[in-house]
């Protein structure tokens, strides 16, 4: 694949017709519906009469859009746009920019309706006055918004009207909204067109990186099933020069596992060791997926065989993908073919392998973590039922041991984790403390609470990581843990130590939905939050949002010293 040296990208550019809504067309609710519902054909849009404006009437007209972008009249400031643009006149470029970013930090339907308009007005009839910056303010926008269809819909908009940024401004953005909506196809389609252009064009700040590649190679392995895709996207990475990684060979070895073509799994192999990659945990973590996937479960026990018998080593198999193989053999009632693997397995493992490292140990305490303990001690009758039963018996009593232990363990676990907690915590080590916290979080043996999340966003903030601490806050509350008080002030103290007074405002739009939020168990402002927001988005200069914060306020009965 990555050896060929032809290839021919498609050519297929985009319908401005069809795919991307003119500046007045565009208002219809449709392109910011989360689905796309069927909706009548809308009548085709007439472009409002022009009028002429004096050189005074302008300079008039960009004077009000400036007072009330800075006085927080956001109909105002439309208004006087609008009428601008209406006049075949435009405001100076950085008024526009102004404009279109102050749009875009309500993150409220309608505004980010208005901010997209002037952005596909501006590609279309004068795209000279937009800054990249801008247009990324709007698509990050776009992304806390969960609007997916204009995201894609405005890139194709720049492509067309060859309005090039470099994807680094764009692209994660993209892969983020299209993970979060499922809508891998569109970001293909987005993903194609780039490095079509950027080939073409020689463009090579338009070049996607290789976290993009790999989303793209995702989804057409594990969402489309299609080697043809995904091998259309491999050729385009060999062609723009990016090395791919273990996870790329990954993806493609979940496909051709899934497909059932063993000499493009042997291709696979022998190009991850050209490549000189060396760790093979998650290739075969995804080829072990495809074949359970497929019901292959003759090819699950030769591929761990297979590993075992070139490295020796148990290590390289995952939890995750022993769990994946105790629930493939179980769900096909094969207990006594996953008895027959564990017995065939120390027979090629290497003698330096600890006990806890073994295949057999590896499948024994999945079936534990999934909640089958009497399938683990089934799995061991099997074993000593089995027609090698004498050489079985001491491997199945040092399994039986090993479960013991386990079990045993099991109360111990919150102990281990508060430990562990706490001097991650004493030591400064926030990024340990969340691939930590990720690895138990859903075990039902640990208690995880928000002030576990709190401790970690709190850690980074101190260290001045906020975005490492913006993400986190996102994870809490993409597991449905309920942000407080506490989670809010810290986060609004490091944004505010970094001087980034839009995500305070960006902060105060999501606690605000809260506050209105219905029921007894509504969330409730605290006067030590009020203080901070009023301080941070004073400082920031939004204004408007400093009046909201202080009404919510006095709803709630908390003393606001203006």
């Amino acid at each position: 694949m990555w050896r060929r040296t032809v290839f021919l990208l498609s050519q297929r550019r985009f319908s401005s017709e069809t795919e991307v809504p003119s500046l007045y067309s565009f208002l219809r609710p449709s392109i910011f519906a989360l689905r796309r519902d069927p909706d009548p054909p809308p009548p085709k849009p007439q472009d409002p009469p022009s009028q002429t404006l004096s050189v005074d009437g302008q300079a008039a007209l960009e004077t009000t859009l400036q007072s009330s972008i800075h006085g927080n009249d956001i109909d105002e400031a439309w208004k006087s746009f609008k009428t601008l643009t209406s006049s075949a006149c435009f405001p100076s470029k950085p008024l526009t920019n102004s404009l279109i970013s102050y749009l875009s930090s309500f993150t409220d339907t309608h505004n980010l309706k208005r901010a997209f308009a002037s952005v596909v007005f501006l590609l279309e009839k004068n795209p000279k006055l937009l800054e990249h910056r801008t247009i990324e303010t709007l698509l990050i926008a776009m992304k806390h918004a969960n609007t997916a269809n204009p995201a894609f819909a405005l890139v194709k908009c720049m492509f067309k009207n060859r309005f090039f940024m470099p994807f680094d401004l764009w692209g994660d953005t993209l892969v983020e909204i299209s993970r979060k909506n499922g809508r891998f196809e569109a970001f293909l389609c987005v993903f194609n067109e780039n490095c079509r252009i950027c080939l073409d064009e020689k463009l090579h700040f338009m070049r996607p990186n290789l976290a993009a590649c790999n989303a793209a190679l995702e989804g057409c392995c594990r969402e489309l099933e299609s080697v043809s895709d995904a091998e259309s996207v491999v050729e385009t990475m060999s062609v723009l020069g990016i090395r791919p990684d273990e996870c790329s060979f990954g993806f493609l070895a979940y496909l051709y596992a899934l497909k059932g073509l063993e000499e493009k799994i042997n291709e696979l192999r022998d190009l991850m060791s050209g490549f000189g990659l060396v760790n093979k945990k998650t290739f075969l973590s995804n080829l072990i997926s495809g074949y359970v996937r497929s019901g292959n479960l003759d090819s699950v026990s030769e591929t761990i065989l297979l590993n075992l018998s070139v490295d020796g080593e148990g290590p390289n198999f995952s939890n995750a993908s022993f769990c994946e193989v105790v629930k493939g053999f179980l769900q096909n009632g094969s207990i006594k073919d996953l008895a027959n693997l564990i017995i065939r397995a120390p027979n090629l493992e290497a003698q330096s392998v600890m006990a806890e490292q073994s295949v057999g140990y590896g499948i024994v305490c999945a079936c534990v973590d999934l909640g089958f303990l009497d399938k683990a001690h089934s799995i061991l009758d099997e074993m000593k039922r089995s027609g090698l039963f004498y050489w079985a018996w001491g491997l199945c009593a040092n399994f039986e041991s090993l479960l013991d232990m386990r079990e045993a363990r099991i109360p111990d676990l919150q102990v281990s984790y508060l430990t562990i907690m706490t001097g991650l915590t004493e030591n400064n080590r926030p990024e340990l403390m969340a691939a930590f916290l990720d690895e138990v979080v859903e075990d039902p043996r640990v208690e995880v609470g928000t002030h576990d999340w709190n401790s970690i966003i709190h850690a980074f903030c101190k260290a001045g990581r906020v975005e490492d601490a913006r993400r986190t806050f996102r994870r809490m509350i993409f597991l449905q843990f309920v942000p407080n008080d506490q989670t809010y002030l810290s986060l609004i103290n490091g944004y505010v130590a970094a001087d980034k007074y839009f995500n305070v405002l960006m902060l105060w739009n999501e606690v605000k939905r809260r506050v209105a939020a219905d029921g007894d168990k509504r969330f409730k402002l605290e006067h030590n939050l009020v203080d901070a927001f009023l301080y941070a988005l004073v400082k920031g200069g939004f204004f408007d949002a400093v009046m909201q914060v202080v009404e919510k306020s006095q709803e709630m009965k908390i003393f606001v010293d203006k």
